[in-house]
């Protein structure tokens, strides 16, 4: 019987779960788990690295895992980073492998903390901003994965632990974490209803995304706000925000929409008003069976909840494992 190959890949508690993060990621998570052995993480200790509320962040937690079921996402594969601690033991030990100049060139923490000066006078840069992306090396070698699905935006958090798993292995004379692969597959990329310049996020505020179980008149009202253009854009010339609505429509699948749309577009004829109504239509059609789904968890919240704490104390006995192994020929009694 051939070995499957390892997959692992995370998501912050952030917020909800909206089209950006399904069509940007989950949607892949849900298809490769047929081929592959898979472990999908709900990183909360890297949503600390931000201000944030202690029982918003519980609650989100809870929110984003039991999310993740009803989008596809297997419970078995399904583990939340806090209940294995061994992530942080690790993320030490490899940031004796990391340089400060490694981690001060790293992209996100200088436009997260550009974000907070913005947005903040009194603004905090925590330390834990700067240095995460060594907890994220170790979010990813504890479990020795193969390939890691990512986006453009994580190829250099990626890259970094590439080389802190190549230093460590020379450290120890052996080759003893696999270095991860990134998995690039074709995702759509989602915009922002509000401001289709940026990426779909739930960082930004409730108007800059549209959530997968959010009830069909917040998601229609969303859709019926959002940013085109003035009218005076022609084919084969398309403005980000009809581009984008046209790219969510294509991803939900309405294929004859999109194709009878897009004809009303290059022959300019196309009324933005029935673009968005019609694509709030296919965006309520296409999430119903994940609200369906959702509603049968909440139902019973007790024991899904129980279930992944199951699934993570599965998880758990594997990253026990490799910190084992670690401590020991890294030279630590």
């Amino acid at each position: 019987m051939v070995e499957k190959k390892k997959i692992l890949s995370c998501i912050q508690p952030t917020g909800n779960v909206h089209l950006g993060n399904y069509f940007g990621a989950i949607e892949n998570w849900v298809n490769l788990q047929e081929g592959y052995d898979t472990y999908y993480g709900i990183v909360n200790y890297h949503a600390q690295t931000m201000p944030y509320n202690p029982a918003k962040l519980r609650e989100l937690t809870w929110d984003v895992a039991l999310r993740l079921h009803a989008c596809g996402i297997k419970i078995e594969n399904i583990f939340i980073q806090s209940l294995v601690p061994e992530h942080t033991e690790l993320a030490w030990i490899l940031s004796c492998m990391c340089s400060y100049g490694e981690l001060s060139r790293m992209t996100q923490f200088k436009d997260k903390s550009a974000h907070l000066k913005e947005s903040d006078k009194d603004y905090f840069v925590s330390a834990g901003l700067f240095t995460y992306p060594v907890l994220q090396a170790a979010d990813i070698l504890i479990y020795k994965p193969h390939f890691v699905p990512v986006g453009k935006d994580q190829e250099q958090h990626l890259e970094l632990t590439r080389n802190i798993a190549t230093r460590f292995n020379s450290l120890v004379g052996q080759d003893f974490f696999p270095i991860p692969e990134a998995l690039f597959t074709k995702v759509p990329k989602v915009m922002s209803t509000a401001d289709p310049m940026r990426k779909m996020s739930s960082s930004m505020g409730e108007k800059h995304n549209i959530d997968m179980f959010a009830d069909p008149a917040k998601i229609t009202k969303q859709i019926k706000s959002a940013v085109t253009d003035s009218g005076n854009v022609t084919y084969p010339d398309m403005s980000p925000g009809v581009e984008n609505l046209f790219s969510i429509m294509k991803a939900t699948g309405a294929n004859e929409l999109y194709d009878k749309m897009i004809n009303q577009y290059k022959a300019g004829t196309l009324r933005y008003g029935d673009l968005k109504s019609d694509l709030a239509e296919a965006i309520v059609e296409f999430t119903k069976p994940f609200r369906r789904k959702l509603d049968q968890i909440l139902s019973d919240k007790k024991h899904f909840k129980n279930e992944i704490k199951k699934a993570s104390y599965q998880t758990r006995q594997v990253a026990q494992e490799t910190l084992k192994n670690v401590r020991n020929i890294s030279g630590l009694i």
